[in-house]
């Protein structure tokens, strides 16, 4: 069974799409440390998608952590993937005050953040990356298997970018970034190795996925899920 964390902030026509191919939606508010395990026993994959806002954060961090101790397939999509950075850094890394500037304006360990260039921007709607932009992978990593190619162009909408002041400490503690874009130097996609499948991309990937056309890294997770299922077998 494949799952998906609801964020129940703003959500497009395509997200809701994407929710209902799912087996089951979880209110990431109704997660907590006490309630996580039960709620998830049962996961064989789960994605943490794209949104804005805090609502729901801690659930999906807790799940996610979760997630990770326990081998499920993970899946972070845009926001989702901002939140598989503050939780590597808040229980692997040891920043136990780590978050996003949207969430905590004041956090010293800011792994996500809005880039330079856009602060002085007093327009919200001027101070997101919108459409298609370019990301080179890295050979041998998932998300270049699911892909077939190094070079790949995929579209977005958001705010906040994963801080590279960070980079080097991700990639020492195991967390790799295996796409990153090539004229900016952001970090596209970064997943972690050691485990089954566990990929978060700050881009769109549901954007370009249809029934009779999928998109790559969603057919490479479901088979991650269904590999999972039948291991428990």
């Amino acid at each position: 069974m494949a799952s998906e964390l609801v964020n129940v902030s703003d959500l497009g026509m395509k997200e809701e799409e994407l929710f209902s191919r799912c087996d089951s939606n979880i209110d990431s508010e109704k997660i907590t440390g006490a309630t996580v395990a039960e709620t998830l026993k049962d996961c064989d994959g789960i994605i943490v998608p794209g949104g804005f806002g805090d609502r729901g954060i801690e659930g999906m961090i807790t799940a996610i952590e979760y997630a990770r101790e326990n081998q499920i397939p993970m899946f972070g999509i845009c926001l989702g993937m901002q939140c598989i950075a503050i939780e590597f850094a808040r229980n692997v890394l040891g920043y136990a005050d780590a978050n996003s500037r949207e969430m905590d304006e004041k956090t010293p360990h800011n792994v996500i953040d809005i880039m330079e260039e856009q602060k002085s921007i007093t327009n919200m709607g001027g101070t997101m990356r919108l459409g298609a932009y370019e990301c080179v992978l890295q050979k041998g990593s998932k998300a270049y298997e699911a892909y077939g190619t190094e070079h790949i162009q995929e579209r977005h909408r958001h705010r906040y970018e994963f801080n590279n002041s960070f980079k080097d400490a991700y990639e020492a503690a195991g967390m790799k970034c295996v796409g990153i874009n090539p004229e900016s130097d952001l970090v596209e996609i970064v997943e972690i190795p050691a485990l089954k499948w566990f990929v978060g991309t700050q881009f769109h990937p549901e954007y370009s996925s249809t029934v009779l056309h999928p998109h790559p890294l969603f057919v490479a997770f479901v088979k991650a899920a269904i590999e999972n299922e039948n291991e428990k077998k």
